[in-house]
């Protein structure tokens, strides 16, 4: 039941996410930075998929994703066409991943250690459905700021 009720949330954000960026009119500010912020809607977007594809797709899945963490954050002028197609994987390996794990294995610690405590996968998936949304609203945020300014 849970597994299948993260699957759902999953795949609902991230093609939340995907309509979000395709509402960029210009791809140009896709890498604009905001007065008072770090990281623009593009790199934030890298960051989502790089996130999700390893912990849940490679950690989980056996997916044999490789990240570049550093690359998310400095990447630029990545065509939007490019980081929609890789939605569209996500938006399927994810769920099918999840869906996949087995009650036991959300009970179970995490097998990667991510924090200075240990914590079961089950709580894990809940902590990156929120740093999904957390990311999402700050894109939401951006595109509306860069696109009426």
């Amino acid at each position: 039941m849970l597994t299948e009720n993260l699957a759902k949330l999953f795949e609902r954000d991230i093609l939340k996410l995907k309509a979000e960026m395709s509402l960029y009119t210009d791809e140009a500010l896709l890498c604009r930075t905001l007065p008072g912020t770090s990281n623009p809607a593009g790199n934030l977007c890298l960051h989502l998929l790089g996130n999700l594809q390893h912990y849940i797709g490679a950690v989980l899945g056996a997916s044999h994703y490789k990240r570049n963490r550093p690359e998310e954050f400095s990447s630029r002028n990545v065509p939007l066409a490019n980081m929609l197609q890789q939605l569209d994987h996500v938006a399927v390996l994810i769920p099918k991943t999840i869906r996949s794990l087995s009650t036991e294995i959300l009970e179970t610690e995490y097998p990667e250690k991510v924090f200075d405590y240990p914590m079961t996968t089950q709580y894990f998936m809940i902590h990156l459905l929120a740093h999904l949304d957390y990311h999402l609203g700050q894109i939401n945020y951006h595109r509306r700021l860069v696109e009426n300014s």
